[in-house]
């Protein structure tokens, strides 16, 4: 019998080598753009006076959030600028708002159309759930191949991560529109396209949120991870310190991914439970 494992194993590396060889140019246009875009979007986070970045949220917080929540996300952002890390979490936002918006502009259209045409739904649970279920590792390493070290490879391992929430529950919200609407909808003369954007997305949109904070979440798990491929920000600290046997800068830079994760978790449940509310 043939040996099927060693034949795969060959197929992969020979493809990834032909991919080099004979796309090297694409790939090295689309590292130039994800690194652009990246250099950009750091570049206006960056430029942000800290103080004024954390008054924003903080007021952000208090008014729209919470009152616990604009103080104590005040203090937790202050706590990473009193560590030193203020240059890093702004990167790791950068990654995370970048990679998160390149998902999202896949994953919902494309969850939309699964919502519409049912059929395709079992499929796309298949290769979503093989995605989720790969370790997140996995990814890095055809971006390093085909991308280099960087942002680029981690936006790449990051969009890929970001992508089965945002589409699944995309799908979900389009899918459970109750019947009621659908005859209403029909019954004032609305036919494709206005039918969907009058009735079933408007319907949909909590849904839509709720997969847009899951994708947030998983993004802030992937950067750190993207770490190893000199994504910069607080994934390569931790990385960096765990080589150097460096605990307190590693606690350190968790403590300030914990405090961003919050604080951007907070703020998209709070979008998501304006639009249930309405």
């Amino acid at each position: 019998m043939v040996d099927v494992i060693p034949i795969f194993d060959q197929v992969i590396e020979e493809s990834l080598s032909w991919l080099t060889d004979n796309a090297g140019d694409v790939f090295n246009g689309i590292s130039a753009v994800l690194n652009g875009s990246f250099n950009l979007l750091n570049h206006v986070f960056q430029g942000f006076n800290w103080m004024v970045f954390i008054l924003v949220i903080g007021i952000y917080g208090f008014f729209f959030v919470s009152r616990i929540f604009g103080v104590v996300a005040s203090l937790g952002l202050w706590l990473c600028q009193a560590m030193g890390l203020w240059s890093e979490t702004m990167t790791t936002l950068t990654l995370v708002i970048s990679s998160t918006f390149l998902a999202l502009l896949f994953a919902i259209p494309l969850g939309i159309l699964l919502g519409l045409t049912t059929k395709f739904i079992r499929w796309a649970d298949v290769v979503l759930d093989f995605i989720q279920t790969m370790p997140p590792y996995i990814y890095l390493l055809p971006g390093i191949a085909l991308l280099g070290f960087g942002p680029a490879t981690a936006m790449w391992a990051t969009w890929l991560v970001a992508i089965p929430p945002a589409l699944r529950l995309t799908a979900h919200g389009i899918s459970i529109t109750p019947i009621q609407f659908n005859e209403l909808g029909t019954s004032i003369g609305l036919t494709g396209i206005s039918h969907l954007f009058k009735i079933r997305v408007p319907f949909a949109v909590p849904s839509i949120f709720a997969g847009i904070n899951q994708s947030l979440m998983l993004s802030f798990s992937m950067v750190v991870i993207a770490g190893i491929a000199g994504s910069g920000g607080l994934g390569q600290v931790i990385y960096d310190s765990v080589r150097s046997l460096q605990i307190d800068k590693a606690v350190d830079a968790g403590l300030a991914i914990v405090v961003v994760t919050i604080v951007l978790d907070r703020i998209t449940q709070r979008f998501g439970m304006k639009e249930r509310s309405k």
